[in-house]
């Protein structure tokens, strides 16, 4: 019997040593070096897969985590002198996996699984790389900034990496083939080197993510409890050097005067961008002419508070590359400052423990002041790893041109104490010089969080002094103090049962204006918040919001007001400035539900109700928020997405509408095969607005201030409608990133009515072109 027993144990050595369970906690994994190559073709077949490392025994992440996986996935995984090699073995009830020809990027729907590579191993930061069952990619960037409800920190999607995969459903589950060249990484210039490595399966039919090592979604970090790829050494790269020549081509039209007749202004343009790895932990990056890559209309936003700005997502690959490592609390750097670039440059990466991120860029004269001159960006952030979590950052940013300029510098760290309580810091002052007038100006935020499994809170104190400039950033709300905070509470279900996780929680802000905080006075606005969300069996989710404010009158959001005060014997009087009003009492609540696929359908549903701010007189308003979204998707290839989103201000005097939205917009494509697809969009927007009046007080007509001569008029505050049609059609190419070829066409049309469709008047329209190609040394 011992012999045998020998013999059975000699003749399969590699599946003992080999199989790295993670629910045991074995996530040191010694990777085999395979001097072989593998055609990537969804099957798992060659002899190198037969020498993997194989990572088994997930456990259960969301919604509820530390329990068994319900299904079985294993992960094989090898590294050859230029690549690193994963195979994905994932077994699922048949008919139960969602996988379609998806766009790059869009698997928020599909199953799959996600890489998130941490080549520098710090546990702060991850390249990540997904795939679903047919290999379709999505990848991006993670920088733990840390969250207080659990979980981990989103995925930045922006970026695009160059790897290979191909997938295949089975008869019981599906299978993948992952190829990750070292050219694509950035990584330590060490000889021998650890990389970090966590695993999530992401299964749509349960809504369930399991993940090989058994993290807690209330630890302070979720990079940090990952796994380890041990000993990675011999790895060649060779030349890292990527050019990538683009071309454009526009035809904008529009009406010429006097005459009415229609004209396009035609304009071509060649750019392009070039990366080079000077060492296998630096990148420099260099740009000329960088497109926008706008292949359609952004989808229309709707500011309902005035005091936020709108923000839009930088498209740029050459902004794109590094993303992650120019991150700063309160995004003091945001690269869609630079709005017209003619060249810029950057260097990025990690050296001795310290992340680096510079970049120079000369902007073009549309963008100055004078329309003349070249405005100049010098940009810095560097942070330095303190272990555990812990890390603290520098950043710098400037912007010059003739007789402007603004500079900002600060310092920020983060602070991870025993028992998973979080600290961050961040200190900054801008000196902004205009036309010979100096300004200096800080910026504070302290923050404490924690985010328990059963409870979790968050404390937070910031401020944006009103002269403070961030001039390559992007500050959502300036001029304000804030303080905010509050406790929530997580409770999971057993095993199938019909709830399996709730949260609730409860939190207070106070906010003044600069000024009001600097001189002691009250708070200008105080609200008070409940929350609650629900995640069910089978991928079904309600989420809940509800809220108690009071908002004083804000006078910055009316300097250019005045009213039309009419008088005895039929005198006109203009007061100014705008009386305004006293404090405006709010309170009501919006809900969400989402839905998984049933069949070929998806829904996501939220309606926002109560009372409000109507932000247009200052006065209290009913409202009627309404964001929906439909998902239709009956064949692998076909794919339309419904929005419809709608704005309603009632004023609660007299009950009239004041202001009404609505914008419903429908997207279809085609997937051709993995690269190709055709696209088309069209979004109607309708808005009406009532004449606007001193509400709710004397009911005098308001007027606006006319910049050009400094008369306060009517015209601008009378009432306006505006019903507009915008169509864009996209053809698309794009076997891998950087190479691609687009060809599209955008129409705008004025409707005469609200959704008559009768008499369409273009207002404009255009055609573009955009190839480009890279070539990879």
């Amino acid at each position: 019997m011992l012999c045998l027993l020998l013999t059975v144990l000699a003749a399969a050595p590699d599946t003992l040593v080999d199989a790295y369970s993670g629910a045991a906690g074995r996530l040191k994994v010694a990777l085999p070096r395979i001097d072989a190559g593998v055609v990537i073709d969804g099957i798992l077949d060659e002899p190198s897969w037969t020498q993997a490392s194989r990572l088994t025994e997930f456990s259960q992440y969301a919604p509820a985590d530390g329990r068994r996986a319900e299904q079985d996935t294993e992960i094989l995984v090898w590294y050859s002198p230029t690549a690193l090699h994963f195979g994905v073995r994932a077994k699922a009830r048949p008919g139960s996996v969602r996988a379609t020809l998806a766009n790059r990027d869009r698997l928020a729907d599909e199953d799959r699984v996600e890489f998130y590579l941490g080549t520098y191993n710090d546990g702060n930061q991850a390249l990540v790389f997904a795939v679903n069952p047919l290999g379709v990619q999505q990848d991006g960037t993670m920088a733990e900034q840390g969250r207080s409800n659990g979980g981990r920190d989103t995925t930045d999607l922006s970026p695009d990496f160059v790897f290979a995969s191909r997938g295949r459903l089975t008869a019981d589950g599906f299978e993948v083939e992952v190829r990750i060249p070292f050219k694509t990484l950035r990584y330590q210039p060490a000889e021998s080197q650890d990389w970090g490595l966590h695993i999530i399966r992401r299964t749509q039919a349960s809504g369930h993510e399991d993940s090989w090592a058994p993290a807690i979604r209330g630890a302070p970090s979720f990079l940090r409890q990952g796994g380890t790829l041990l000993g990675l050494t011999g790895l060649r790269r060779g030349i890292v050097m990527d050019l990538n020549p683009v071309v454009t081509a526009r035809a904008t039209g529009a009406p010429t005067l006097p005459s009415g007749r229609w004209g396009y202004d035609n304009a071509a343009e060649l750019g392009g961008n070039v990366r080079w790895g000077v060492t296998p932990n630096l990148t420099l990056n260099g740009t000329v002419n960088p497109d926008f890559s706008q292949v359609e209309a952004d989808a229309s936003q709707i500011v309902n508070d005035p005091r936020r700005a709108l923000f839009f997502a930088e498209k740029r690959p050459f902004f794109l590359e590094g993303i992650e490592q120019f991150s700063t609390p309160n995004q003091l750097i945001y690269s869609r400052r630079i709005a017209a670039p003619v060249g810029a440059a950057k260097l990025t990466g990690k050296v001795s423990g310290t992340t680096v991120a510079t970049m120079l860029a000369l902007d073009g004269r549309e963008t100055s002041r004078s329309g003349i001159d070249q405005p100049f960006f010098a940009i810095a952030r560097a942070q330095r790893d303190l272990g555990g979590g812990s890390r603290a950052g520098l950043v710098f940013t400037s912007r010059t041109e003739p007789r402007f300029s603004s500079h900002l510098g600060g310092v920020d760290t983060r602070v991870v104490l025993p028992g998973g309580t979080a600290l961050s810091a961040q200190v900054v002052g801008s000196v902004t010089t205009r036309d010979g007038h100096r300004d200096v100006a800080p910026l504070w935020q302290l923050d404490a969080r924690r985010a328990g499994r059963h409870f979790g809170f968050q404390a937070k104190f910031e401020g944006v002094s009103d002269a403070f400039e961030a001039a390559a950033g992007f500050i959502g709300v300036p001029d304000a103090v804030t303080i905010s905070g509050g406790p929530s509470w997580t409770v999971y279900g057993k095993p199938g049962a019909f709830v399996a996780r709730a949260t609730g929680g409860v939190s207070a802000n106070g906010r003044w204006t600069y000024d009001d905080f600097v001189e002691g006075r009250g708070f200008q606005d105080r609200q008070f918040f409940l929350t609650g969300s629900f995640e069910f069996r089978g991928g079904w989710s309600l989420r809940a919001f509800n809220w108690f404010e009071y908002f004083g009158y804000d006078r910055r959001l009316f300097q250019g007001y005045a009213l039309e005060r009419h008088g005895a014997a039929g005198i006109v009087d203009t007061v100014a400035p705008y009386p305004g009003g006293a404090t405006v009492h709010n309170y009501g609540s919006s809900v969400t539900l989402g839905t998984p696929w049933v069949g070929p359908f998806s829904v996501d549903i939220n309606a926002t109700f109560g009372a409000d701010v109507n932000y247009f007189e200052w006065s209290p308003a009913n409202i009627l928020f309404v964001n929906s979204t439909i998902q239709f998707q009956p064949t692998s290839q076909i794919r339309a997405l419904g929005t419809y989103v709608l704005t309603y201000f009632q004023r609660r005097s007299d009950g009239s509408v004041v202001s009404v939205t609505h914008i419903p917009r429908l997207r279809v494509e085609y997937q051709l095969n993995r690269s190709l697809f055709l696209r088309v969009v069209g979004e109607y927007r309708a808005s009406k607005r009532d004449a606007l009046r001193d509400d709710g007080r004397t009911g005098d007509p308001i007027l606006f201030l006319d910049p050009r001569d400094g008369i306060y008029k009517r015209g601008p505050a009378s009432q306006t409608e505006t019903n507009g049609f915008r169509t864009d059609f996209l053809f698309s190419f794009q076997p891998t990133p950087g190479t691609v070829f687009f060809a599209g066409y955008g129409g705008s049309y004025r409707d005469t009515g609200r959704f008559k469709f009768g008499d369409l008047a273009r207002t404009g329209d255009g055609f573009f072109l955009k190839a480009s190609y890279l070539f990879r040394m």
